[in-house]
């Protein structure tokens, strides 16, 4: 098994790429069977012959998710419309309980802008590993 984004091998349990760091099954340019660049839009690896399985998109918006991180990503909102429950708790925590100071937030916010970037470059998807529609 290999990863679609990078072609790296990976292991069938593994639930993200180790070279990349995407999600199993997200991205097209390499073959899942052999590891061989494909075309995007190919449906048949010219190489092994295997159907390629073109990438579904999942029902979570990407600019919703986007914004809500610009928005009220200290509160981890958009975590928590992702799906990513335990991060989007650890943000909401960090922001009210450490409030009082100026350097938590801050961090948290800094933090959510980083993923407001990876949500509209189409590197994040939703907890499902579904991509977000655009």
């Amino acid at each position: 098994m290999f990863c679609r984004n990078c072609g790296a091998a990976m292991q069938p349990n593994q639930a993200v790429c180790l070279t990349c760091g995407t999600a199993m099954g997200t991205g097209n340019a390499f073959c899942p069977n052999c590891g061989q660049p494909v075309a995007p839009t190919a449906a048949v690896c010219v190489s092994c012959g295997v159907a390629l399985q073109q990438q579904q998109t999942g029902s979570k918006s990407k600019i919703a998710a986007g914004l809500l991180a610009i928005f009220l990503g200290q509160l981890g909102i958009h975590n928590f419309y992702l799906g990513y429950t335990k991060k989007a708790v650890i943000q909401l925590l960090i922001t009210l309980l450490l409030s009082w100071t100026f350097v938590a937030p801050t961090a948290v916010w800094i933090w959510a802008i980083v993923e407001a970037v990876k949500i509209f470059q189409g590197k994040l998807p939703d907890a499902n590993g579904m991509a977000l529609s655009d």
